[in-house]
């Protein structure tokens, strides 16, 4: 029998992806989002909820989180019940039974905050600064607690993740895409902000390859990166994103927000040792991938139009 594995946050940029990546892989794998639509509708907060949709897992994903830094600054008791409730929710409920389902728990950068030394390694010290990364950290806090008292859980971390044209329009690489093919401008908040931009295609095969592992019965890990280990500034991202679409869009620089991290780049060697996990595809190719789908969605939309108007 198939592996069923529930993916909460299944509509979310990584989940939405992730669902078929485990299908191709063999599995059953089921979908559980607030968004959801149908037997995929359910909200993580809701135990009753969540607990009728773990029944015959043998593990489970868990995406769904308050995953902005923005949200949680507007809505801190929200991103904390969301965040850490949800966590404590699925860690109780699996251990509460049998066969116990094993668990992955979606981390961020955001834990460690500003770190002294870069690139940063999981062993590098949690110091969040903003409710979002406090969330997160919380998160992890009570995935080690349940490895301790026996439950086969481990914490990934990401970094930018992105690669698709449905993301939120906002966050900074889909806005810098989408602006550039339009021939806007591009507001850089901290032109020399650093980050570790990585590739949505290289996440969902990380998870993948950890679902894999933990199918097989072998013992949860201890935290991993999935990140592309590459340095790049946001005036350096506002740049390429312009030179790919080559329309002649402008940048405008302001100020850096004041609760973001300035800086992240992540080493991805335990993946690479554990899991023989490594990028693929680089911030370049990612996002001449995602401009080229603004593009292709820019020209379907003009040739509606068209249409619309010869009828």
């Amino acid at each position: 029998m198939r592996p069923r594995i529930l993916v909460t946050g299944s509509s979310g940029l990584i989940g939405h992806a992730l669902i078929p990546a485990l299908q191709r892989h063999g599995k059953e794998a089921v979908g559980f989002d607030i968004l959801g639509t149908g037997t995929a509708q359910g909200d993580v907060c809701c135990r009753d909820q969540l607990a009728k949709a773990i029944v015959g897992v043998s593990g489970i994903s868990h995406l769904a989180a308050v995953s902005r830094v923005i949200w949680g600054e507007r809505d801190p008791q929200r991103c904390w019940k969301t965040n850490v409730g949800s966590t404590r929710n699925v860690i109780e409920l699996a251990s509460s039974i049998t066969p116990t389902p094993w668990v992955v728990f979606a981390s961020s950068r955001e834990v460690y905050g500003h770190p002294d030394i870069l690139p940063a390694n999981e062993d590098t010290p949690v110091r969040p600064v903003n409710i979002y990364g406090r969330s997160k950290a919380e998160g992890e806090r009570l995935i080690e607690e349940a490895r301790h008292t026996g439950l086969r859980a481990c914490t990934v971390r990401f970094s930018n993740v992105f690669g698709t044209t449905s993301d939120h329009p906002d966050r900074v690489v889909p806005a810098f895409a989408r602006l550039a093919v339009a021939g806007s401008e591009l507001q850089v908040e901290g032109a020399d902000h650093t980050f570790d931009f990585t590739y949505i295609d290289d996440v969902v095969r990380g998870i993948a390859s950890l679902v894999e592992l933990l199918c097989t019965g072998t013992d949860a890990p201890p935290p991993i990166h999935f990140v592309s280990g590459q340095a790049t500034t946001l005036g350096e991202l506002a740049a390429l994103a312009i030179r790919i679409a080559d329309t002649g869009a402008t940048i405008k620089h302001a100020p850096a927000r004041s609760f973001d991290v300035a800086r992240f780049v992540g080493d991805g060697t335990r993946a690479r040792q554990l899991l023989d996990w490594q990028p693929r595809v680089n911030l370049c190719e990612g996002l001449t991938r995602l401009v080229r789908a603004f593009q292709a969605e820019r020209e379907t939309t003009v040739f509606n139009t068209l249409q619309g108007a010869v009828r």
